[in-house]
């Protein structure tokens, strides 16, 4: 428990009366910084900072009786629901073994870090002069490579390091950008004064994080973001746009340039940002497999065909990007990529080969680097740096390691750097491979938590960002991120949170937003959103899934209710219905039947429902569910991704039960019913809320698909074991198709089986008959893209009309025949629509092998 800090932390206690009750608060639950660092929140006498003061004099009185301290605990609880309903991840991988790997809720704490004008100014400038700097060092490097020449960069900084790609020099991008967006984390030292601790020129990390910490800390505290007059960030993103659609229209030809986001996919520690990132822009989110190179030319593969790509914004490490010249073993890269780039017909942001600017050893090198490209000393300076590899660097740091680090020179383990105990280094076996860089302590940044404020070590990541015309500027504010001990990583992987961070401005805020100038004829016409193969594809079986889900509970409960009623069911029923559910995967194989033990195949159906390993079970297709939205996080609401994830959570905690034992029917049917209406509002979010566009048709395809499947297998099943002869299996047919109300309604009493056939194969107006899907399904596919021969050949897979079978053609036949007629036909509308789920995903989820369909 926190000791309360001593009164000599509020030097203003005398006057306590005119001060605002929420500085008070933070003044007096603050716990004392260490000595020997910066304090964000409070000065040398322990008064508040000023921007400190303003903000607590912004805030609201709290209503309901709340004191300052609840109502700041109130806050932090209302921010954890809004990561939590947003779906806000950050996925974390432990060890080799796997321990600790998962996704996690993104780490957000309530109060911001505010940056002054005043220290803002040196930061922006210094951030410029560096960004600059780095693209200048980047052109020699791989042009007239001056740098190399006169000493000013050993080349085994360059040699060694594999972010150094020798296929690219000479190349030179268009606009001559090279990096489009670079990030430097910068902490403030013991005087106050700001450091660069490392600079980031890959695909730099943390924009999606930084717009989503922004929305939702500003919704927090309006006031105080008004009257600190908070710098506004959008027109950063909107440059970030803007730039690479002007260097993608040179290699355009004219047309309206394409531009995607590429990500390593949703098993990447950002990919909530990727998501988040590309929505925002208004970009596709694509992945390796995405793309294809055709004549030295990159390509989206969509379900339209080939459609060309002028511009990528990756979020791919360099090596990741080319299994054919990079990584061999890389699954999530582009083949030929490389080669598209030196032919200058694609526009990478930021271009491949600048991950050895990484290096912390570059550090050291800078200063005389800025002397000699731009006749100026930096005016941000980095931690001391000696690279081991010069004799005397190494010889002059070893003269006091004990306020240093000792950083790997080149990445290691997939991280740029490493920290490691000089014991553990073996400096003196290859001295080019190891780095020493003084110790900074971190300031301190105040965190509310449990109703103090506790002081965490905080380092700011900074993104400048450039135009067209070769100039950088800064987005005025960032990712702060915070450590939970002194020794800690400010690493989001290793524990670390963050903080929205506030730079204010004593002049005009910038009222920018992401809207640009306005669009002519043109250029709605040539801003169609394509929808790529793997997009189609798992929107494709989104649609399978949630059919099949549905269909799952729906026999579960019906299975269920049915063991548990007071009258035994005739003995066809429950043979109809334990082959339906050792068939759709409730039940395992060889389980006594229903009327053999109604015990042992209840327990059996209550085993495997939350056996998420089981391929067909509920619990195994909500996972599935999941794994595909999760794959569509760009294309789907928050609201409906959310209830997507949601709905295998809740299921699997209803069913939770101590070790070697099954959940009971009071727990399972709850849960059963609960999930019904989650899957009924999924469905009314994939009907109501989505965009009519090939995705959204593939997407009902595949439900339509997957409901034409388990219609003709419920009604197949009844009929094999001849269990319509009775009311019961009547009334659970119609449960299994919905379809019990408006049976009722239109046949009052009749039990006749023509009238199962009318209701349930041939009224087109029955969205769970035959009829009515083969009538949607045949509706979808025409409005299919392609070309008329490649949907009539879907078709022809389907009846030219109605569901095959008229109600003409059943005049006079006895129930046998219509019995045989039936059976017949739903045989034949299962296997054809298994087939064409088949088809479907030959001509839309691949490209064959030659097949060149450029749109």
């Amino acid at each position: 428990m926190p000791q309360t800090p001593s009164q000599s932390s509020l030097p203003f206690e005398a006057a306590q009366a005119s001060v605002p009750a929420a500085a008070h608060a933070l003044a007096g639950q603050a716990l004392p910084a260490e000595s020997g660092v910066w304090d964000e929140l409070r000065d040398a006498t322990g008064t508040l900072r000023r921007p400190w003061q303003r903000f607590a004099a912004a805030l609201p009185v709290p209503a309901g009786g709340l004191d300052v301290a609840a109502d700041l605990d109130r806050r932090v609880e209302q921010v954890a629901q809004r990561i939590q309903l947003d779906g806000v991840t950050h996925n974390v991988y432990g060890d080799a073994a796997g321990a600790g790997a998962g996704s996690r809720p993104w780490s957000l704490e309530l109060l911001p870090q505010l940056i002054e004008p005043a220290d803002w100014a040196p930061i922006e400038a210094g951030v410029v002069q560096r960004a600059e700097l780095l693209q200048l060092m980047l052109a020699d490097l791989y042009g007239p490579q001056r740098l190399l020449h006169e000493g000013l960069l050993p080349p085994a900084l360059l040699l060694r390091h594999p972010g150094w790609l020798r296929p690219m020099i000479g190349v030179q991008p268009p606009l001559g950008l090279r990096l489009f967006i670079v990030a430097f984390d910068l902490a403030r030292g013991p005087q106050g004064r700001w450091w660069l601790v490392a600079q980031r020129t890959q695909g730099p990390s943390g924009l999606g994080y930084v717009l989503h910490n922004r929305l939702v800390i500003s919704r927090q505290f309006p006031e105080a973001f008004r009257d600190l007059r908070v710098q506004r960030i959008a027109s950063s993103y909107r440059r970030l746009l803007d730039t690479l659609e002007l260097a993608a229209q040179t290699v355009a030809g004219g047309a309206t340039p394409r531009l995607v986001l590429l990500t390593p996919g949703p098993y990447s520690e950002t990919y909530f940002e990727h998501a988040y990132l590309a929505r925002y822009l208004g970009v596709p989110l694509v992945e390796g497999g995405d793309l294809t190179v055709r004549d030295e030319r990159v390509f989206l593969k969509t379900v339209d065909g080939l459609a060309p790509v002028h511009g990528v914004l990756r979020r791919l490490d360099d090596d990741w990007c080319d299994p054919l010249e990079l990584r061999p073993d890389s699954a999530l890269g582009v083949p030929g990529l490389l080669q598209a780039a030196r032919a200058g017909t694609v526009v990478m942001a930021n271009a491949l080969g600048s991950a050895f600017l990484e290096s912390p050893a570059i550090q050291g090198f800078m200063p005389a680097i800025a002397q000699r490209l731009t006749g100026q000393a930096l005016g941000l300076p980095s931690l001391p740096t000696w690279w081991c590899g010069e004799a005397a660097a190494w010889a002059d740091a070893q003269e006091q390691l004990d306020d240093k680090l000792v950083r790997s020179t080149f990445p290691v383990g997939g991280r740029t750097s490493q920290v490691r105990e000089l014991a553990d280094a073996a400096v003196a076996d290859d001295p080019d491979a190891w780095t020493i860089q003084g110790r900074l302590r971190f300031a301190r940044a105040p965190i509310w938590s449990a109703g103090w404020v506790v002081p965490r070590p905080a380092m700011v990541r900074v993104y400048a960002i450039a135009d067209g015309l070769g100039r950088w500027h800064v987005l005025p504010g960032g990712m702060t991120r915070v450590s939970r001990r002194e020794d800690g990583s400010v690493s989001m992987q290793r524990g670390g949170t963050s903080l929205d961070t506030w730079v204010l401005t004593d002049g005009p805020v910038d009222t920018f937003s992401m809207l640009p100038k306005r669009l002519q004829v043109d250029d709605i016409a040539g801003r169609s959103r394509p929808v790529s193969s793997r997009t189609g594809e798992n929107l494709f079986w989104l649609g399978r899934y949630t059919e099949r889900t549905e269909q799952l509970v729906r026999l579960a409960r019906a299975t269920l209710l049915l063991i548990d009623a007071d009258n035994d069911a005739p003995p066809a029923v429950m043979q109809a219905l334990s082959t339906l559910a050792v068939r759709a995967g409730l039940a395992p194989p060889g389980v006594p039947t229903l009327q053999q033990s109604a015990t042992l195949f209840e327990r059996a159906l209550f085993a495997g429902l939350a056996d998420a390993d089981d391929g067909t079970s509920i619990a195994y297709n909500l996972g599935a569910l999941e794994r595909a939205s999760m794959a569509l996080r760009e294309r789907l609401s928050a609201e409906h991704w959310g209830l997507l994830r949601t709905m295998r959570e809740t299921f699997t905690a209803a069913l939770q039960c101590p070790p070697d034992e099954l959940p009971t029917l009071a727990q399972v049917l709850p849960a059963l019913d609960r999930l019904a209406l989650q899957l009924a509002a999924v469905t009314g979010a994939q009907t109501d809320r989505m965009t009519r566009d090939h995705g959204w048709r593939l997407l009902t395809v595949g439900r339509l698909i997957e409901r034409l499947i388990g219609v003709a297998a419920r009604l197949a099943a009844f009929l094999d074991a001849q269990a319509l002869g009775s009311v019961a299996g009547i009334d659970l047919l119609l449960e299994l198709f919905d379809s019990v109300i408006t049976f009722r309604a239109r046949y009052q009493r009749h039990e006749d089986l023509l009238a199962l056939a009318d209701l349930l194969v041939l009224d087109s107006a029955n969205p769970r008959a035959f009829a009515g899907v083969l009538r949607r399904l045949r509706t979808e596919i025409g409005k299919l893209p392609g070309d008329d021969e490649g949907r009539q050949a879907l078709l022809a897979l389907l009846p030219a009309d109605g569901a095959g079978l008229t109600l003409e053609s059943l005049r006079g036949a006895d129930d046998g025949a219509i019995a045989a007629a039936l059976q017949a036909l739903a045989l034949e509308l299962g296997a054809r629509a298994t087939t064409l789920a088949d088809r479907v995903g030959e001509r839309f989820f691949t490209l064959a092998q030659g097949v060149d369909q450029r749109v």
